[in-house]
């Protein structure tokens, strides 16, 4: 089975694949990432020289580099987790968040319709990894905590970004049956994670002094 990891030299893409990859050794996972600031090729060192993985470097956001990887790797399933994720670099410049949040997205979604034909008969998968901030925020003092059911009250271009794109992710279910999974995930921390992210930062100001 051919497994495409958008994302994978990044925070949460890369501690997957550290599991996944010597977990799995049947499986081949392909790394497709961008390297943007937040990404960082070291995090997977130790898989460099196993037979079932693979780093392919391009942006989401272009069609053609897409197909290129589709067509050379005919995936099963693709785990999506590439994405802008910095609230405070959104609200400075969007425009990045648009192209790869929506654009990117789309795009992975067309390559999958393009090359699965009936989807279903063949066991395929399109997992989208999104964000609890497309629910809004809670209350201060409230307790309670978001479920699938919430509706959607994003507060900024970051969060309206991938709102947009869980919507485009089950369009295509609705609309082509593609088979997908959305995961909403809610203040991931840990080893790889960039510092420009609350726990990390001050992890580093405190050793700093």
């Amino acid at each position: 089975m051919n497994i495409i990891v958008t994302g994978g030299a990044g925070f949460i893409g890369s501690n997957f694949l550290n599991l996944f990859v010597p977990r799995y050794p049947e499986n081949k996972f392909i790394n497709f990432d961008k390297l943007t600031y937040a990404a960082n090729l070291l995090n997977l060192k130790g898989l460099e020289n196993l037979p079932n993985y693979k780093f392919e470097q391009g942006d989401i956001a272009i069609y053609k580099r897409v197909i290129e990887i589709f067509d050379k790797y005919n995936p099963d399933i693709v785990i999506h987790f590439a994405a802008e994720s910095h609230v405070d670099r959104s609200i400075l410049g969007p425009a990045e968040f648009i192209q790869t949040n929506i654009i990117g997205t789309f795009n992975l979604l067309e390559a999958c319709r393009k090359f699965w034909g009936n989807p279903r008969k063949q066991q395929k998968l399109f997992h989208h990894v999104s964000t609890d901030e497309v629910f809004g925020s809670l209350a201060l003092g409230k307790t309670d905590s978001f479920t699938e059911t919430t509706p959607y009250a994003p507060h900024s271009p970051y969060s309206a970004s991938k709102a947009s794109s869980d919507h485009l992710v089950r369009a295509y279910f609705h609309t082509y049956n593609l088979p997908i999974k959305i995961t909403n995930c809610s203040n991931n921390y840990g080893p790889y994670q960039f510092p420009e992210k609350l726990i990390p930062l001050m992890i580093l100001n405190a050793l700093d002094g």
